[in-house]
């Protein structure tokens, strides 16, 4: 199990100079181009995002108002709620449009060649098990509260708001989560995909 702090995270200027991402994982670690990354973004004003060509994008509102993204295939998509979740082409053209005042958003992008990114979000009402196949990655990022993790290997960690774990096996995987908090469950965000 791969485990990034918030506190590690690489702060780095869009592609386009319209923002801040804050870098958690890149998978090579270095240079482009990338087989897959996950990254916080700050979007303080409405505008295009980057061009990602041969990439598809996974994006989760982490904290604001919300934004609206409106695609050049006439599609859009509305993230109005923490949690919130889109995915599409990054070849689009993408505008965004805040809502009320600046956000924050999560996002997995990956290439192309990763064609099945199954991602959702859970509230951890109870201990959850999460079934991964074969080589796949499991990448959990904690959106709020504290989780705790424990891998099929017997490994296990905490996780505050923000840190990323990913774990990938060559045979199949059950990982538990559990919330760590009292009053309210922690959320979390999961994405499972096979970057063979």
């Amino acid at each position: 199990m791969q485990v990034v702090r918030k506190s590690s995270f690489k702060t780095t200027p869009w592609k386009n100079g319209g923002g801040v991402t804050h870098e958690a994982l890149r998978v090579p670690a270095q240079g482009d181009p990338f087989r897959w990354r996950i990254s916080v973004a700050e979007v303080d004003t409405s505008g295009p995002f980057s061009d990602f060509s041969g990439y598809r994008r996974t994006m989760m509102l982490l904290r604001g108002a919300g934004l609206r993204l409106k695609f050049a295939n006439h599609g859009q998509a509305t993230l109005s709620e923490v949690g919130d979740l889109a995915q599409f082409d990054g070849a689009l053209a993408t505008q965004c449009d805040l809502l009320a005042g600046a956000c924050t958003d999560l996002n997995l992008i990956a290439c192309n060649g990763i064609d099945d990114v199954r991602a959702r979000v859970a509230s951890l009402q109870s201990p959850l098990a999460v079934e991964s196949l074969a080589g796949e990655s499991l990448v959990i990022f904690v959106v709020s509260g504290e989780a705790g993790v424990q891998g099929s290997g017997g490994e296990a960690v905490i996780l505050s708001p923000w840190d990323l774990a990913v774990v990938t096996r060559s045979t199949a995987f059950v990982t538990m989560l559990q919330s760590l908090e009292g009053r309210a469950p922690a959320r979390v965000f999961l994405a499972n995909f096979s970057d063979a």
